[in-house]
């Protein structure tokens, strides 16, 4: 039996803000654009427990463990969640919104007989999250385009037969400059060296310290805000994988 874990790297570099952090000094920042209403989900699919719920979803308590069968339903729902991802990317241009991503992958998500496992989590009113240039995780989709140069993540999450496939990837936007070439670049090594250790009896804080000994080479910080976590029948489950040294 086997418990699954997904986690994403988020290293910066202040490369959109000057020394004056305010709008007006520096156009480059992200304002915020309209969010449109929330799409439907067509009646016959399988909802999560959360959606319509007026409890706040929980992590449970320890790692998930799941049998054969759950672990074929997981490889379903990854398949379908990397699928979406890729489909996502391709519609990644300057001028294109963030809500019209939105509405495409809301729709290859249903097609396909999934959730959109984002849809209600804790209020949130789409159905993947799009975050742009300086926005860390967890980004509203809305009305603002994308602007050549932007590098944007798409965080894509589906909920299939039971069980949630999350994952997320960095794109460049049109002419993406060498500095924030530079942060995809080194995020994703980042990623794949903490990936490449990941075996049975690995200690879970070796992913942390992998990643932030590549990020320092680099002179890169590692967002501590966010963390990893397990994914199976829960969205957010045990255990939380940190991205940075710990103890």
């Amino acid at each position: 039996m086997e418990h699954t874990c997904r986690f994403t790297v988020t290293l910066f570099l202040d490369f959109y803000r000057s020394r004056d952090d305010s709008l007006e000094s520096n156009p480059r920042r992200l304002r915020p654009g309209k969010v449109s209403p929330r799409l439907t989900v067509p009646s016959h699919i399988q909802r999560p427990p959360y959606v319509n719920s007026r409890q706040r979803p929980q992590m449970n308590d320890g790692p998930e463990i799941h049998d054969e069968k759950g672990i074929e339903c997981m490889r379903a729902s990854g398949k379908l969640a990397a699928q979406v991802l890729k489909f996502a990317g391709t519609l990644v241009n300057p001028g294109i919104t963030t809500d019209e991503i939105d509405k495409a992958v809301h729709q290859m998500i249903i097609d396909n007989g999934a959730y959109p496992s984002p849809l209600g989590y804790c209020g949130f009113p789409k159905s993947v999250c799009t975050s742009v240039n300086e926005c860390i995780c967890h980004g509203i989709p809305d009305s603002r385009p994308l602007e050549d140069g932007d590098i944007i993540n798409i965080d894509v999450t589906v909920y299939l037969n039971g069980y949630h496939g999350d994952t997320s990837a960095t794109f460049l936007c049109g002419d993406v400059d060498d500095e924030a070439k530079k942060l995809v670049q080194v995020t994703k090594e980042s990623l794949d060296k903490a990936i490449s250790i990941c075996a049975p009896g690995v200690e879970i804080n070796r992913i942390g310290r992998t990643i932030q000994d590549h990020a320092d080479k680099f002179k890169y910080g590692v967002v501590q805000q966010f963390v990893g976590h397990g994914v199976g029948k829960v969205f957010h489950a045990e255990p939380a994988v940190l991205h940075f040294r710990e103890q």
